[in-house]
């Protein structure tokens, strides 16, 4: 069952190609959104966005505008619209602290836009959001707090007068986001399993995820998290080909269609791809293992394919 939020906050839950975002409202100063989406659907939230600042300043004295944007961590889905949000209400950004001098940079060798094939407008980041810092609005005390795993510079926030947590993709209500680092063959499922056990330390009554709707049963969602870890740390090949599924998905997502042939090209072109292909299944030509990738989710109903065009189901 979908959990209710208080009043001062709003969930913008939108499809798998743009992460949640969460206006929180109910301030002098303005309300503060927290991620903000893919940049294609950047109009679309900026629509989204204003209308949940009308609705939610129709009755009270406070302005109808950002005083900033969050972000949980860098991934294009989560931090996409930051740039189109930030110029149209002249608001700071603020980003965890790992990558600050990257985005200040915009260094394409260290973030991970380039890498996946996913596209990001360049935006400057104004202040970090370090682990033990508090975010004040609106009276509550939102809590800042490290949980890598996931992404190694990522974090969460705990609001705990109501147990309110913002579990980015750290937490699903089934699940977890990719594990990246293991991907670049970094140790991470340890991380993982901290983060989760962070979280069940923290007296959580509902949960607003990266993906998905707000929930409250926490403790499912963490038995279910951690039986798939369990999973992953036996089978890593199932995790890799798990990510590997999930970014094609993301692509068609975002282009809706494209001819097998362009498909299979930008496949071979994306680095993420070939690493995932050269780090565990080289045993088969990358051609055949994307076939293979592509068979398996247009058998699972996630992709479509007809004649020599694929796309995405229910775009």
């Amino acid at each position: 069952m979908t959990a209710r939020l208080p009043q001062d906050m709003q969930l913008l839950e939108r499809g798998w190609l743009s992460s949640n975002s969460l206006l929180l409202s109910g301030d002098a100063r303005g309300a503060v959104l927290v991620d903000s989406g893919y940049c294609t659907h950047k109009a679309q939230t900026l629509a989204l966005v204003r209308q949940a600042l009308a609705d939610s300043t129709s009755t009270a004295d406070q302005p109808a505008t950002l005083r900033l944007i969050a972000n949980t961590h860098l991934h294009s889905d989560h931090c996409g619209g930051n740039a189109h949000l930030a110029a149209a209400f002249d608001c700071p950004v603020a980003i965890p602290p790992g990558h600050f001098q990257a985005v200040a940079d915009w260094d394409q060798a260290v973030l991970s836009f380039a890498a996946t094939g996913q596209q990001c407008e360049r935006f400057k980041p104004d202040h970090a959001l370090r682990h033990g810092d508090s975010l004040e609005q609106a009276g509550r005390v939102w809590q800042v707090l490290a949980a890598p795993g996931h992404d190694p510079e990522s974090v969460i926030l705990f609001e705990p007068e109501a147990g309110l947590l913002v579990s980015a993709d750290a937490l699903w209500e089934h699940g977890f986001g990719i594990v990246f680092p293991e991907i670049d063959g970094t140790a991470a499922f340890d991380e993982v399993a901290a983060t989760l056990d962070l979280i069940a330390t923290l007296p959580v009554r509902v949960v607003v995820p990266g993906h998905g709707p707000a929930f409250s049963d926490v403790a499912a969602a963490l038995s279910e998290a951690r039986a798939r870890l369990s999973y992953f740390q036996l089978n890593p090949l199932r995790h890799a080909r798990y990510a590997a599924k999930a970014l094609i998905t993301f692509h068609l997502l975002d282009v809706h269609r494209q001819a097998l042939p362009a498909l299979l090209a930008w496949l071979a072109a994306v680095p993420i791809h070939q690493q995932i292909w050269q780090r565990f299944f080289s045993a088969q030509t990358l051609a055949d293992w994307s076939l293979e990738l592509l068979d398996d989710l247009t058998r699972g109903g996630v992709i479509g394919r007809r004649d020599e065009m694929v796309y995405a189901q229910g775009v």
